[in-house]
């Protein structure tokens, strides 16, 4: 199993440390103008530690994957999301770069609302 495919499951299981494992220290992830949304593995932390903890129902499916060198392109089906003003279900579209402490960059464009 890789590691993008380790975090969909840890994802999956609303474990965040382990879902956090799969990231480098220092990660970077990005909307899809570049902007920073988490600049490291620690800022990423409380952030899906509350996303587990208010969303029981959340599930990740991908429902495509392009895997080309260092990058890994998914399709995702996001479904039980409990955030703010987020749709309960996203699709959308992640750009995993890998290194050799595990992902170290997510290029995250807008998602829009997902059947669900």
């Amino acid at each position: 199993m890789g590691v993008v495919d380790s975090q969909v499951d840890a994802y999956n299981s609303r474990d965040p440390e382990r879902f956090l494992a799969c990231y480098s220290p220092d990660v970077n992830v990005v909307d899809g103008a570049g902007n920073p949304i988490f600049e490291g593995r620690q800022e990423m932390r409380p952030s899906y530690r509350r996303l587990f903890e208010r969303s029981p129902e959340l599930h990740c499916e991908v429902m495509a994957r392009i895997r080309i060198g260092k990058y890994v392109i998914d399709e995702q089906l996001v479904t039980g999301f409990v955030a703010g003003d987020h749709p309960k279900a996203l699709h959308a579209v992640l750009i995993y770069r890998l290194g050799g402490n595990g992902i170290e960059h997510v290029h995250l464009p807008d998602a829009e609302p997902g059947a669900g």
